[in-house]
């Protein structure tokens, strides 16, 4: 599908190197993350010290804090970036069907890490915990709320790096294609979501897997349900073009800078749930 050179034969003479060899874009994204990583580090430090020095209203955190939920969101941030590594990989091999199966899959598993925060979320608040109920909650919203910006930023990235990939290699126009792609997936990406978190809603309502949790999830999600099956078949769809096109191998580090975005922010998380949720159990 690429017209590019050989599979294995990386071509980097369209990048822009400094005078240290790397990249223009690879040592700006290092630039930016050196940055992101003293943010992150103020953000964590503030959390630590106010965790250490309790203030008035401070809620019962081992009674809010779901370490299961935790854990499997994490554990799903982490083969995210495995998907992110194998994608950075096919690409460098010039195989742009299989960079488009990782990143769609590391696309779902950013979804599923953002669904889980959300949920996390809603909960605390309806147990009382708030951005302004005390200290702990300010620090702690400020916190997960900033990366999971960071995460949704780097999920909106990859949904451009994939429509990216079906850009015509004869110059033929795409940009209202392109438009329409991203449009579907956003619909997909909403719809699906309403539709996961009130089927989550509808199974604690009912208390486990039944007739009425069912039913509810149908009463209340089920236009979700059909604009994001109707959505999926549109992905798919357009995800079918058999064009020759543009992308290829030299294409590889712009999905290599976008990989060390993903990775950064998937190790922030690490520090993150070892600082503020496993910590509370010590």
């Amino acid at each position: 599908m690429s017209t590019h050179a050989a599979a294995g034969a990386i071509d980097h003479h369209h990048d822009h190197t400094t005078t240290t060899g790397i990249p223009n874009k690879k040592l700006f994204m290092w630039a930016f993350l050196a940055s992101d990583c003293m943010f992150f580090g103020a953000l964590i430090s503030t959390h630590l010290i106010y965790r250490l020095h309790e203030t008035p209203n401070q809620p019962d955190i081992l009674g809010i804090f779901s370490l299961e939920l935790t854990s499997f969101s994490t554990f799903i941030l982490l083969m995210s970036s495995l998907l992110m590594a194998l994608a950075v990989n096919t690409c460098q091999k010039g195989h742009v069907g299989a960079t488009r199966k990782m990143l769609l899959g590391t696309i779902l598993f950013g979804l599923i890490f953002l669904a889980c925060q959300v949920y996390e979320f809603n909960h605390f608040v309806h147990l009382g915990l708030t951005l302004n109920s005390n200290m702990f909650g300010s620090t702690f919203y400020t916190l997960t709320g900033t990366h999971g910006v960071h995460v949704a930023i780097g999920v909106l990235w990859l949904v451009l790096m994939y429509i990216r990939t079906f850009k015509p290699a004869d110059g033929s126009p795409w940009i209202l294609k392109s438009f329409i792609h991203l449009l579907v997936f956003a619909v997909v990406i909403v719809a699906g979501m309403k539709a996961l978190l009130g089927g989550v809603h509808a199974l604690q309502t009912a208390h486990g897997l039944n007739g009425e949790a069912i039913s509810l999830f149908f009463e209340h999600d089920f236009p979700a349900i059909v604009v994001s099956a109707v959505g999926l078949v549109a992905l798919v769809m357009l995800g079918r073009d058999r064009k020759a096109v543009e992308f290829g191998e030299a294409n590889a580090v712009d999905v290599e800078s976008m990989g060390l975005y993903w990775h950064f922010v998937d190790i922030v998380w690490i520090v993150i749930f070892t600082v503020v949720y496993l910590l509370e159990y010590i």
